[in-house]
């Protein structure tokens, strides 16, 4: 399989974070949004994050300069149609999830395909609104935050995914360095289905707000890297608690997957984590 050209539809965290990844890959990419100071912010703080991986001598000043040729901005009506590989990472809603995707399979050539970096909702549901020849070359690509750093790749087929694409970009992934993993199409894949009880469980101990607490004892105890409430953080709240959301309803709001009512009361307060300077923690 050959990747030369890829769009990034989202200019957010995981979008531009997927797309400096394919950059640094070599892979022509196109950065696309349809708030275009989103979009031109996003390629900014790309181009930022460069600079930072220059000066700590991860790359070399050469290296930089071919990523930031490697990436270009474009609006959303000038998309290339004959790009390899579309991905979406805009906000986990179906409807627009639906009309980005029925526009896309009019616009693109066949031989595009189309995927989903949703982390939550079912590749079958998202592919109903494409044509039954599309739906053969659409997929879930789920990748974590950061994109750069994060080896995890989902790989998802949805009922009517060729499974030779799935092979094909499992072994392209792994190629690049990444660790793929073909997931059955159900409502959060593995990680996300897994991972509602780290955080729910925490939330639901940390009544009276021992999240330092808890974060200590599952990162010196447990051996992971960063506990739940770090983790949210860094995510962003609104995010993690949308994708609960979304797994609960799917799962017909089935207790265990909850979402609780802090995560709610910091959505509300606009305390998101890491990119409003306050979540469980303070940052500046």
């Amino acid at each position: 399989m050959e990747l030369n050209l890829v769009t990034i539809i989202g200019a957010g965290t995981m979008g531009r974070g997927i797309a400096q990844w394919f950059a640094q890959c070599g892979v022509s990419v196109e950065l696309t949004d349809a708030n275009a100071e989103a979009l031109e912010q996003g390629l900014s703080l790309v181009h930022k994050s460069w600079k930072k991986l220059e000066q700590k001598g991860k790359f070399s000043s050469s290296e930089i300069s071919t990523f930031e040729n490697n990436l270009k901005t474009v609006s959303l009506n000038d998309l290339s149609t004959s790009s390899d590989l579309v991905i979406e990472a805009i906000i986990e809603n179906l409807e627009i999830k639906h009309k980005v995707f029925s526009d896309l399979d009019k616009r693109m050539d066949a031989k595009t395909i189309l995927a989903s970096n949703t982390s939550s909702i079912p590749i079958t549901d998202l592919a109903t609104p494409l044509s039954k020849q599309r739906k053969e070359r659409f997929l879930g690509l789920h990748f974590f935050n950061p994109a750069t750093i994060m080896k995890l790749v989902e790989v998802i087929k949805g009922n009517d995914t060729d499974q030779k694409l799935c092979d094909d970009l499992e072994a392209w992934f792994s190629e690049k360095g990444k660790k793929p993993a073909q997931c059955k199409d159900s409502p959060g894949f593995i990680v996300n289905r897994v991972a509602r009880n780290f955080y729910g469980e925490a939330l639901r101990i940390a009544e009276n707000r021992e999240f330092s607490e808890i974060d200590h004892v599952l990162k010196e105890v447990g051996g992971f890297r960063m506990g739940p409430f770090e983790l949210m953080d860094l995510i962003g709240i609104d995010i993690n608690y949308d994708v609960t959301c979304s797994v609960w309803e799917a799962f017909q709001k089935n207790e265990r997957f909850a979402p609780h009512k802090i995560q709610k009361e910091m959505v509300d307060k606009n305390h998101l984590g890491r990119k409003t300077g306050q979540g469980f923690y303070g940052h500046e």
